[in-house]
């Protein structure tokens, strides 16, 4: 097959077989069968939308993007402005950093298919793996450096005293936690590996984590680091809310991909260049190939109704004028905060899982970057300040980035490094002012967070952070009204308090031409990531193949992994929540 990659010859192969257009076609396809493409009107242009236009043109049909304000949404890059001199590029700023970890399977499968000058996988190659994190203690207390190695083949056979042991010695060594609370800590997570589907979207959906690991009547430690560290540094939701279905279902697959199960790569990922540079920018290159239309700064209204199906949407354009778009389908792509407002009654009536969408919740988490004249040598990897009030997460992004000398491609010549901070707690009191973020003006977060830095990083007599080197800072513009009575932030989260998942909807509609995309839709993994927009994408492509019947490829949609050694152990705990049982192993 000398000059015919696998994706083209698999693709002409399909469409040879009568199985439609070929994947990966760089022109504008037509439908099936010789009739006119079919349009799409995908509102939203984040991952869940570009995801939605990536399979949708790929499979012949015609599609336009309709975005409010910038492609690749909460995951795109954006420049400060003003930032630049000398021919220099501006200073890249971002909504937060990027994340990709190994146990994302569809996201990176997407990235494979994106074209990307020299790599052979696409932008995929743009992917590093950090090779440590830190969780940085306050107080005096010590750091806990974690090595992130990426085992080269797969462990032995798992069995629930191997899972209790390796856990307990992970927790009593590097986070020196009591004897007696690892091993408990171990076995609650050993209850929940072992706990049926039934038990998990019943059960343990409807317990709070904090209640689900005793956290109350534990260490200060164990509620930091397992309790509140996990939840609100790493996925903003409260520890005494958040699902344990949820929060322990991302530990589930994070252990298993420190083992090398079912893992797309090492657990921790991020690009080698600004998002948009790396992945953003050459994925919307690509779909123009396709031919798909984007119309930046169109804002999506409502949708019409009619005869059952929708039969436009309405949208301000860039000049603030009244339009209606219309298309054969509809993907709704936009976070669910944005999307619900665009569902009118006549629209909700037809579908009462719309209604359900007004139960779930968003809640704030938002990037500020710090930019340096001296590079910062704290780690090679991610931070998490497990003491910080503001729930604060970090990365120093200078050293992942090989392909630029940052003081020579960005800024004015004198920054060496962009220190990226998530700030997750926006109403607690900080340590500077003795104020809930939201409360403090856009300076005031800046130097409060600049101050927990120091607080955990400049600790046991090191001086990692000093204020004479800090040039400037960026707050993500989508932060506003801040020190005023009523801040607001239009790039919220989706949060996971009990319940949640009972309240998501599913990508096809029972109004026939209307599908949804977002994180906040059904997905196997359950949680506000990339990786679940890419996946609630996927499904609204296949709903929407499989509603007009259309013989086209489906798109994959990849599971969470499960360990096979396990599934008797959750059968036999099915038996036992149909008797009313608890689990095998839950000692209370």
């Amino acid at each position: 097959m000398s000059g015919t990659t696998r994706r083209e010859f698999l693709g002409t192969a399909a469409a040879a077989a009568g199985g439609g257009v070929a994947l990966g076609t760089p022109q504008r396809a037509s439908a099936e069968n010789g009739a006119p493409a079919q349009t799409v009107a995908v509102l939203g242009g984040g991952v869940a939308g570009l995801t939605a236009a990536h399979e949708l043109a790929e499979r012949g049909f015609r599609v336009t993007v309709y975005e409010r304000k910038a492609l690749g949404g909460k995951a795109r890059s954006m420049d400060v402005p003003g930032s630049a001199t000398g021919g220099r590029r501006p200073l890249p700023g971002e909504h937060g950093f990027r994340f990709i970890p190994g146990i994302y399977h569809n996201l990176p499968d997407t990235m494979r298919r994106i074209p990307f000058p020299g790599n052979p996988n696409g932008v995929h190659d743009n992917l590093v793996a950090p090779k440590e994190m830190l969780f940085a203690r306050s107080g005096g207390r010590e750091d806990i450096r974690i090595p992130l190695p990426w085992p080269g083949n797969t462990p032995a056979e798992l069995t629930p005293d191997e899972i209790r042991r390796a856990l307990t010695s992970v927790l009593d060594t590097a986070f020196n936690l009591p004897l007696h609370e690892a091993l408990y800590f171990a076995n609650r997570f050993l209850v929940f590996l072992t706990s049926c589907d039934e038990r998990r979207d019943d059960v343990w959906e409807r317990t709070p984590w904090w209640e689900f690991v005793r956290a109350g009547r534990m260490s200060y430690d164990y509620q930091r680091i397992l309790a509140v560290g996990i939840t609100r540094n790493i996925v903003a939701t409260k520890a005494e809310e958040a699902s344990t279905r949820t929060v322990a279902t991302l530990l589930e697959a994070f252990a298993f991909n420190l083992l090398g199960r079912g893992a797309d790569g090492p657990l921790d990922r991020i690009l080698n260049a600004p998002t948009n540079e790396a992945w953003i920018d050459p994925w919307v290159t690509y779909l123009r190939s396709l031919g798909v239309e984007f119309r930046v700064g169109w804002t999506v209204r409502d949708l019409t109704l009619g005869a059952g199906v929708i039969a436009g949407a309405v949208v301000e354009d860039p000049g603030g004028a009244s339009r209606t778009v219309t298309a054969d389908h509809y993907v709704s792509a936009m976070p669910v905060e944005h999307a619900r407002r665009t569902w009118n009654s006549a629209v909700r009536a037809a579908d009462p899982q719309l209604a359900e969408c007004d139960r779930l919740e968003t809640d704030w988490m938002t990037g500020i970057q710090f930019y340096l004249t001296e590079p910062t040598p704290i780690l090679h990897g991610h931070l998490d300040l497990i003491d910080s009030p503001w729930s604060l997460t970090a990365i120093a992004q200078a050293q992942h980035w090989p392909g630029h000398d940052f003081p020579a491609d960005f800024g004015d010549g004198t920054v060496a490094d962009c220190l990226s901070v998530d700030v997750s707690e926006w109403d607690r009191p900080g340590i500077l002012y003795g104020k809930a973020a939201k409360q403090c003006t856009r300076t005031e977060v800046a130097r409060e967070v600049w101050a927990q830095l120091k607080a955990a990083l400049n600790d046991s007599g090191r001086t990692v952070l000093k204020d004479s080197v800090l040039h400037s800072w960026f707050l993500d513009p989508a932060v506003d009204g801040l020190g005023t009575p009523h801040p607001v932030n239009e790039e919220q989260l989706l949060i996971h308090p009990v319940g949640t998942f009972h309240h998501r909807p599913r990508s096809a509609t029972k109004i026939p031409n209307l599908f949804l995309a977002g994180d906040y839709v059904a997905v196997p993994i359950d949680l506000a990531t990339m990786e679940g927009a890419n996946s609630s994408a996927r499904q609204a492509v296949n709903a929407l193949l499989e509603q007009i019947g259309s013989t086209a490829e489906r798109c994959t949609v990849t599971p969470l992994y499960r360990a096979p050694e396990l599934e008797a152990l959750k059968r036999h705990d099915r038996t036992r929540y149909l008797l009313r049982l608890p689990n095998v192993f839950d000692v209370g």
